[in-house]
């Protein structure tokens, strides 16, 4: 009696297990997080704003909405140079900014952006992934309790936008121009006087006359601004700023807080749009370009040698002198260094040299 009431409930047992698995485990709830991206962008700007944008469509979208992230345009929550500020205190989340902004937090916070003299896009990104420089950029951005990745670039900036012709380095002296960072302190030290405005005050700013003088990004932002409109000298190169590397700035703790999988999310969502929108700036500068020099009649100009001398001459050392603050300046220095006259010695047999060729030009 005992062994045939066992082998019934056995029997129940089983047919209720295989019934279970049948069915599969009730899914556990996962936490989802919500972000706010503040910018130092207007809205939708082409390039820059859209970036911001993919960044965080792409986050929300990876993630199956794990982590859906809003897009702040400049001034929505916070002014464009407050993004730093922002996503510090933990106001926001994160924020996508140029670096070479902060370069009042610490004079080397630049050399993640771009730098007079310095990095290509494609240098920039070779150095921040596979030459050290990430891990660099971990360790200045721990003192803030904020983490930076790359996430985009301008390509190389055009020289600016000028009311006057620059003939000679002597042309500099008295003028007033928007240019940020060390290219700043470059031009300050040729006779310049140089301020740092927000992109959405800057064609005020010339209209006004509170500037003779204006850099931006390159004709794709530039031509959006208007800035032809007020302005019609348009100088090249941009050796203040020869690849600008923008970044996905994130509150470490809020950071922290993400599961391995979400935090590999982001990291991968910043990376993408490092290379994406490096391609739409180029395809945006090309056409750009075409409507400045053919529908606007804007003067295309190229800086006279000697100028190009004395720029690169005064970007070595404030280069050089930011590297003195302390300790850490002076190892991201070397690093620096380093790779750039690595990367120098190829240039001529890679693109630098077939790109002369193409063009025609003998190097």
């Amino acid at each position: 009696m005992k062994r045939r009431s066992f082998l019934k409930g056995a029997g129940i047992g089983a047919a209720t297990a295989a019934a279970a698995g049948a069915f599969p485990a009730p899914a556990i709830a996962q936490k989802k997080f919500q972000w706010k991206m503040v910018t130092a962008w207007p809205k939708n700007f082409p390039g820059l704003g859209t970036g911001s944008q993919r960044i965080a469509e792409s986050i929300t979208a990876m993630s199956d909405g794990r982590l859906e992230v809003r897009v702040y345009a400049a001034g929505e929550l916070v002014p464009a140079f407050e993004v730093f500020d922002a996503v510090r205190a933990g106001t926001a989340e994160c924020g996508h900014d140029a670096p070479y902004y902060w370069i009042a937090k610490h004079p080397m916070i630049p050399f993640f952006c771009s730098v007079p003299g310095g990095l290509t896009a494609q240098e920039h990104a070779s150095w921040i992934y596979f030459g050290g420089g990430q891990e660099l950029w971990d360790e200045l951005y721990a003192g803030f309790g904020i983490r930076g990745f790359l996430a985009g670039s301008g390509g190389p900036n055009v020289g600016g936008w000028f009311q006057k012709e620059i003939n000679s380095v002597s042309d500099f002296q008295g003028l007033k121009m928007r240019i940020p960072g060390l290219g700043g302190e470059m031009l300050n030290r040729l006779g310049a006087t140089t301020v740092n405005l927000p992109g959405g005050e800057i064609l005020a700013a010339l209209q006004s006359g509170t500037i003779d003088a204006a850099e931006w990004v390159a004709p794709y932002n530039d031509l959006a601004f208007g800035f032809h409109k007020v302005a019609k000298y348009y100088y090249a190169p941009g050796v203040h700023e020869p690849g600008p590397g923008l970044s996905l700035t994130i509150n470490r703790d809020a950071f922290d807080e993400l599961p391995k999988d979400l935090q590999e999310i982001v990291k991968r969502a910043a990376g993408d749009e490092a290379f994406r929108m490096l391609a739409e700036m180029t395809t945006g500068n090309a056409e750009s370009l075409d409507v400045l020099l053919n529908r606007h009649g804007v003067q295309l100009k190229k800086f006279p040698p000697e100028v190009m001398k004395a720029m690169l001459d005064s970007a070595a050392e404030v280069r050089a002198e930011a590297a003195k603050t302390d300790e850490i300046s002076q190892r991201i220095f070397e690093n620096w260094s380093t790779f750039r006259k690595k990367v120098m010695t190829l240039a001529p047999l890679t693109e630098l040299g077939y790109m002369a060729a193409r063009n025609g030009t003998i190097l």
